[in-house]
């Protein structure tokens, strides 16, 4: 037998989560081209601006040139007509010519300098997808495998080339029912917790292989409406994954805190018996007799039971060698071995039966 143990814990509620990338690129060309080279290696760790592809730039290079020379023919036109401009107005002010001469040689001039800065956009277009023909990294990351090899046409816009997402941090997605939210958000009323929107709240995450929640994140966002279809809210917690364990799409479990510490009582997992979906445990009372008390379970804890409402501190429960006892028997009761030292207080008393050891027969007494 064993007593309950006093301790400070935090309910808590634990949601399936699924890891997602802070940021995913997939890589496109801007440009439509034959691929001449691809400059990573599947699956690589990448830095910002790395070279991953390269489009045949020989047709871009070639629009570069023509449009530089369309610029240069129209720079000519220009000082040809301004010089034809500056003679006609000598020739007014000498009275040898007339004023349409000169307004003739003006527009055309002015028509000119549109025409250079319309050739010189279409310049800078031409250099644009000169650039375009080599696609770097936009963001630094892990890239997947390459999706189309060296020598295939690529459209712009339209054929993916790979993806990059980052791993450090990840973003943790979880659904909280709509029972947990109005929970909260009445604790929240009522001032005694704060919303996570106004303060960082702690999450604890544990992996698939996982047995304990060896991780801890922080909610950055929550969302502005429950699901119709699902009943539940959107949350996501931001994630530290320095040593690279997580990766964008793995299932998590993660642990979200629900108000704040308070006072409870814990008994052993396997004290607590049912009976038609009730719960209870068997009571050593101050004559060493046993009678069943019916208690409100909480959460688990390890191999604890918080216990929220039926159970007193200091009051004697049986743990082991339960389906040998009956409520109103007297019992003899035995230290019972707990791996935690320290948690609980044990008595023995000298009587008919003996609970806790289950290599140990029961001896009753009507």
């Amino acid at each position: 037998m064993a007593t309950p143990i006093e301790r400070t814990i935090t309910n808590y509620e634990e949601y399936t989560g699924r890891m997602a990338a802070v940021k995913t690129v997939e890589i496109r060309a801007r440009v439509s081209g034959y691929l001449d080279h691809i400059h990573f290696e599947d699956g690589a760790d990448l830095e910002e601006n790395a070279p991953l592809f390269q489009i045949d730039d020989r047709p871009f290079v070639a629009a570069v040139d023509q449009a530089q020379s369309h610029v240069s023919q129209l720079e000519a036109r220009l000082e040809r007509l301004k010089k034809t401009e500056d003679r006609a107005l000598r020739l007014i002010e000498q009275k040898v010519t007339t004023t349409e001469d000169y307004e003739v040689a003006k527009y055309q001039a002015l028509e000119t300098e549109s025409e250079i800065s319309a050739a010189k956009a279409t310049l800078d277009i031409a250099k644009l997808n000169l650039e375009f023909t080599k696609i770097n990294s936009p963001i630094a990351g892990r890239i997947s495998r390459r999706l189309v090899d060296a020598g295939n046409l690529v459209q712009a816009d339209v054929t993916p080339l790979a993806t990059v997402v980052t791993l450090d941090p990840l973003y943790a997605y979880f659904d909280a029912d709509e029972r947990t939210v109005l929970q909260v958000r009445r604790l929240i009323a009522e001032g005694k917790i704060t919303s996570a929107r106004d303060q960082a709240i702690q999450v604890q995450v544990a992996l698939a292989d996982d047995k304990q929640f060896s991780l801890t994140g922080t909610i950055d966002f929550v969302d502005n409406q429950v699901t119709a279809t699902t009943g539940t809210l959107r949350i996501r917690a931001v994630i530290d994954n320095p040593k690279k364990l997580l990766a964008p799409g793995m299932f998590v479990r993660v642990r979200v805190p629900i108000g704040l510490p308070r006072q409870a009582l814990l008994v052993h997992e396997e004290s607590l018996a049912s009976d038609q979906g009730e719960r209870f445990v068997y009571v050593v009372t101050p004559e060493d007799k046993v009678e069943d008390r019916r208690v409100v379970p909480g959460k688990l804890d390890g191999k604890f039971r918080v216990i929220e409402s039926g159970l007193s501190p200091g009051e004697r429960v049986v743990v082991t060698g339960l389906q040998r006892v009956k409520p109103g028997i007297k019992v003899v009761t035995k230290q019972y071995e707990d791996s935690r030292p320290g948690t609980i207080t044990n008595v023995h008393t000298p009587d008919e039966v003996l609970v806790g050891k289950p290599d140990l027969k029961a001896i009753t007494t009507p």
